[in-house]
């Protein structure tokens, strides 16, 4: 009977199309927002990330994304680039394995507001098929308990329209970074997702749509100590009846600046949920990091205080280009 209801209860959450969630939200940035696709210091940039989630009730979650992005620059003089990408996410729930797979493709235009990019705007957008279905297979009823033991040949009473969906997806969104006196760096971002309002029909006539959602990432990053940075975050987002709100702050130390060689260490709430361990390595162009979930929700009666333990890595490749001056034969004078 636990099995059911905690499955029923993932099932309802699901229907009303809470979208896929991190807690280390740097990781998986065109999650957070389109506006992030090509917004980085290189020529490609790889990431995945994976989240594992409430392995100790019937009822686990795993969620998986990844992505690859290129910036590019059609003219090296002029104060603008171009970022295409695409996306990918994978995410399931409960014992019928509830969820499904999304494959977006994604742009934005970034714009250096300043000569010397202290300030950089963006616009994004993507656009993707998106599938949501269940698993009936592994599902149980009452009509299947003969009277003494369950018999998965009888019939299950229930019938089904359809135990999977397809529809398209359109999101937008827009960054903005500052950095004031080359010290103190500011970031804002902002999703705006599911403007073509999808609609859903698994069950009959029941038809749910999935609601619009609003992300806001706020962030902020200053130097501390010659080798220490102060790092501060905040996600806020909803969707339908659903708020999340993350604050996090941290630490990151150098081994060596000019190599980017540093290890981050800090500490995320997610209000009336969970305390979010989050740990992290960097060295040159690799970022990496590990998360784990504390539950303290009242959910921690069934979880015994495990939530999720999540880990992501994200890689940008810079090509080197030579330049060469252009050479302009000098004549001679005797």
């Amino acid at each position: 009977k636990r099995m059911i209801i905690l499955y029923l209860l993932a099932l309802g959450g699901f229907m009303h199309a809470q979208d896929i969630h991190f807690s280390q939200f740097n990781g998986s940035l065109l999650n957070l927002s389109p506006g992030h696709t090509g917004l980085f210091d290189g020529d490609y940039r790889l990431s995945a990330i994976y989240r594992g989630q409430w392995y100790a009730v019937p009822v686990s979650y795993s969620s998986f994304s990844m992505n690859g992005e290129m910036r590019y620059k059609p003219d090296l003089g002029k104060p603008h680039a171009v970022g295409i990408g695409v996306l990918f996410n994978n995410d399931h729930a409960g014992y019928a394995n509830y969820g499904g797979n999304q494959f977006y493709g994604s742009a934005s235009y970034i714009y250096m507001a300043r000569a010397d990019s202290s300030l950089i705007v963006t616009i994004g957008a993507n656009f993707g098929l998106c599938s949501l279905g269940f698993d009936y297979t592994k599902m149980t009823f009452d009509k299947q308990f003969n009277g003494f033991q369950f018999d998965p040949g009888l019939p299950t009473g229930e019938n089904f329209g359809r135990t999977s969906q397809q529809y398209f997806d359109f999101n937008i969104g827009s960054v903005a970074q500052y950095v004031l006196n080359r010290k103190h760096k500011f970031s804002y971002a902002l999703g705006v997702y599911h403007l073509t309002r999808p609609k859903l029909a698994l069950q009959g006539n029941d038809v749910r749509y999935v609601d619009y959602k609003f992300s806001n990432c706020l962030g902020y990053t200053s130097p501390i100590a010659e080798r220490t940075d102060i790092v501060a975050e905040a996600l806020i987002s909803n969707q339908s009846r659903y708020y999340e709100l993350i604050p996090h702050v941290g630490l990151k130390y150098y081994m060596s600046r000019p190599e980017n060689k540093a290890v981050s260490a800090g500490v995320c709430y997610r209000t009336r949920d969970a305390l979010v361990v989050r740990a992290g390595y960097s060295n040159k162009t690799l970022l990496s990091g590990i998360a784990y979930d504390i539950n303290l929700s009242r959910f921690n009666i069934a979880s015994n205080y495990r939530g999720a333990f999540e880990v992501f890595v994200t890689y940008v490749i810079k090509n080197n280009y030579n330049f060469s001056a252009k050479k302009r034969a000098c004549p001679s004078f005797m």
